[in-house]
């Protein structure tokens, strides 16, 4: 008797859904708010001539 399951078959999962816990879905949406989030630092630093700290007061 063989099994008929073929364990090559792609998964079907969308990659950009909202899913909790350690998953490749959270690692990519991770990656792209880091992404916003250092592109948003840069672009203070660029127009308001001080760095990201010293544009909020922190230092």
């Amino acid at each position: 008797m063989t099994n008929a399951t073929n364990v090559n078959a792609p998964v079907n999962e969308n990659r950009n859904e909202w899913r909790w816990g350690f998953t490749p879905q959270a690692e990519i949406w991770n990656g792209r708010l880091a992404m916003i989030g250092f592109l948003a630092a840069a672009l203070i630093e660029l127009f308001s001539g001080q760095g990201f700290l010293h544009f909020w007061g922190i230092l």
